[in-house]
């Protein structure tokens, strides 16, 4: 379980399986087990199905890969196998692109949304529910997350785009972008074998390890957001807190006007660099 969340109620039917599902769990070594087997419990519709995932979560295999779904700002997001799991944390990112959204927002008019590095879509399918009209693209280079972004941001209208990049984007995209949400991997390379199992034997690569010093990708993005930004459009993009400073530093020397948030109880950091508006 990447992140704790709210666990659904599990149906009657199950309940009395809850005390034995918490002992495998824990005996497994899940650290939200309680949790773990509530939501286990809620999805499965059999005793049967019930005890094939226990024991896929016993063997290592994330919560949100067995279950099929993450809790991502308050949605149920399809999380396919493989594909990277929507982080609590970038909730943080999420709100904070939503303020700017609605400050930005006039009647009549549609927001231009490009969540990249999408891998499952939960960020563009939170601010397209956040925001409503939008006009929302998305674009991974991982084929199997563009399969469950579609998935994920068909009820929004969302178009997803295989490719690095902006590469992936329609090039009538350029210049139009209202917020540019991109949750680009930035786990320095020499640190992607000490991230939890969960995360390094069931998530690809790409969606991790993000070169030398964490921050290659981001430097990748920053040079080239300003040119797809519209006038007074942002890109935010998420760090840790002991790479917030080098980040900020990339996007200012991108021309972006750059300030960073925190919040501490979701252990966040995210980047926002505005594009001036004149």
């Amino acid at each position: 379980m990447s992140d704790s969340a709210t666990p659904p109620a599990a149906p009657l039917p199950l309940l009395a399986l809850h005390a034995g599902v918490v002992t495998q769990l824990r005996a497994a070594g899940c650290v939200f087990a309680e949790d773990e087997a509530h939501i286990i419990l809620a999805t499965a519709t059999s005793p049967q199905e019930a005890a094939a995932m226990v024991a896929r979560r016993a063997g290592g295999l994330p919560l949100e890969h067995v279950v099929g779904w993450a809790d991502f700002c308050g949605l149920r997001i399809a999380v396919d196998p493989g594909v990277f799991v929507p982080r609590r944390r970038t909730e943080l990112l999420v709100h904070e692109a939503a303020a700017l959204g609605r400050a930005a927002a006039a009647p009549g008019r549609e927001l231009v949304v490009v969540d990249l590095c999408c891998g499952s879509g939960a960020v563009g399918a939170a601010l397209a529910a956040a925001l409503g009209r939008t006009r929302l693209y998305a674009a991974d280079l991982d084929p199997a997350a563009v399969a469950c972004a579609s998935g994920n941001l068909a009820a929004a209208g969302g178009q997803v785009h295989r490719g690095d990049l902006f590469d992936a984007l329609p090039p009538q995209v350029r210049g139009t972008v209202d917020l540019l949400a991109a949750n680009v991997p930035y786990v320095p390379s020499g640190s992607v074998a000490l991230l939890p199992a969960e995360a390094r034997d069931h998530e690809a690569l790409i969606a991790l390890d993000g070169g030398g010093d964490g921050l290659d990708v981001m430097r990748r993005v920053a040079a080239q957001a300003a040119g797809w930004l519209a006038p007074g459009g942002s890109l935010l993009t998420e760090a840790s807190e002991r790479q917030a400073a080098a980040a900020a530093g990339i996007l200012s020397a991108a021309g972006l006007a750059t300030r960073v948030a925190t919040d501490d109880d979701l252990g966040a950091t995210v980047l926002i660099g505005t594009r001036p508006a004149d």
